[in-house]
């Protein structure tokens, strides 16, 4: 029983009634996951340049046979030469020797370590900077197809409307070409301005399709239709906040190209290690064990590094490029958000006029539809009349639109909330 239930109710699951749902729909889609994956990617990267400022230990067993007797381990002069004396003292020299033991390392002073570490925590802001601009693009991207969904469905019930109104003048025509007060040809006009309706509704549907599909790959949920939505705050000007992921890697850059210089410091580590040597005395036979263990610091001081001297060219011209990448789509977003920013009124402007005409548009239709059944007008004057209207309600509601993807854009540049500004 649950799962006929869950069966019926899954295409209302799936089904968003909110631009909120969308949203929130598209932060679990595959999406944002890959970008998910990206931060994460970067957050172990940090945690394994940490892990190398920590100490590597390592235990270990082995097993040797030598051609000629060879030491457990190294004998000083004083333990030699009462070996020598007595042939009944195992010495420490076999043929087969076993070992046992656990060594260690850990940096105490490797500089490039620290820088490297400080690069991975400006890579993981990077990441962390791209996740949420990806998805302020992701979302303005659904505003935007919705608001062409919106339009094309606005659209159609305004062909619907001439459609409707069409049918009435075409009833009429039809009784007065019955009775031969009108000739054929008017029924003929009425009949192709109606098909031609049929066309342009059955080229917006594929239009819908294309956006049913927009927002499905983006939220994996299908509209039916479109969802409705308000603005409920405009953008914010202030910083190009889309540039924060550059800006970051940048920073990146620079650190790695110190941590690369830094690579030609000296370096001190500390090693150690612990071996018990099991055996078979090679002079008499006997078992035999052996300890051996050291601790002890390397100082290492590169003199000639041929190879770390290209690695700070490369690193230098890594931060360069991508500087200049920086510089190149600073310039593009100011020169984008100006242009945005100044069609905004215009649009707004539009908004009114469109508005004001469609309202005339549709008076000056009544007045031709009336004129037209009292024969004082002809069929493609009124026809006229009527694509007039359906036009200008067309660019009434592409507008609409097109202020609604302006404002989505504008938010994505300077890295606005789109959750709190749409609902």
């Amino acid at each position: 029983m649950k799962k006929v239930l869950l069966t019926l109710a899954l295409p209302w699951l799936l089904e968003a009634q909110s631009i909120p749902e969308l949203f929130d729909a598209l932060k679990s889609h595959a999406q944002i996951k890959s970008d998910t994956m990206l931060v994460k990617k970067s957050e172990i990267q940090k945690e394994m340049v940490n892990s190398a400022l920590y100490p590597k230990i390592d235990i270990f067993a082995s097993y040797d046979n030598y051609s000629d007797p060879t030491n457990l381990l190294p004998l000083a002069p004083n333990r030699i030469k009462p070996m020598l004396q007595d042939n009944a003292i195992a010495q420490p020299y076999s043929y087969n020797i076993y070992k046992a033991g656990a060594k260690f390392s850990m940096p105490i002073f490797v500089k490039s370590l620290y820088t490297t570490a400080k690069k991975a925590e400006a890579m993981q802001r990077s990441a962390k900077a791209k996740k949420h601009i990806n998805i302020l693009k992701n979302e303005a991207l659904i505003v935007g197809a919705n608001a062409n969904f919106l339009y094309l469905d606005s659209l159609t019930k305004a062909l619907n409307g001439k459609e409707k109104s069409l049918l009435e003048t075409q009833k009429t025509i039809q009784i007065k070409v019955d009775n031969g007060r009108s000739p054929a040809s008017a029924l003929y006009k009425i009949n192709d301005s109606l098909n031609e309706i049929s066309i342009t509704k059955n080229n917006i549907e594929l239009q819908k399709k294309k956006l049913i599909n927009t927002i499905e790959s983006l939220t994996g949920v299908h509209l039916n239709g479109p969802v409705v939505m308000h603005q409920t705050a405009t953008f914010e000007k202030g910083v190009l906040g889309s540039l924060k992921p550059l800006q970051e890697k940048i920073k990146a850059d620079r650190i790695n190209t110190q941590a690369e210089k830094e690579k030609l410091y000296p370096t001190l580590v500390a090693h150690g290690s612990y071996v018990f040597s099991k055996a078979e005395a090679y002079n008499n036979n006997k078992d035999v064990n052996e300890e051996y263990g050291n601790i002890g610091v390397v100082l290492n001081i590169p003199i000639l590094e041929m190879s770390q001297y290209d690695s700070i060219s490369l690193a230098k011209i890594e931060l360069h490029s991508t500087e200049i990448e920086l510089e190149k789509v600073r310039d593009e977003l100011n020169a984008e958000a100006k242009m945005l920013e100044t069609s905004l009124p215009l649009l707004d402007n539009s908004l009114k006029l469109y508005t004001q005409s469609v309202q005339n548009k549709k008076k000056l239709l009544a007045i031709a539809k009336v004129n037209y059944n009292n024969g004082r007008l002809s069929t493609e004057e009124y026809l006229r009349y009527e694509d007039a209207v359906v036009t200008q309600e067309a660019n009434l509601y592409k507008t609409k639109a097109t202020k609604w993807q302006t404002i989505m854009s504008l938010a994505v540049i300077y890295a606005n909330n789109i959750e709190e500004m749409v609902k």
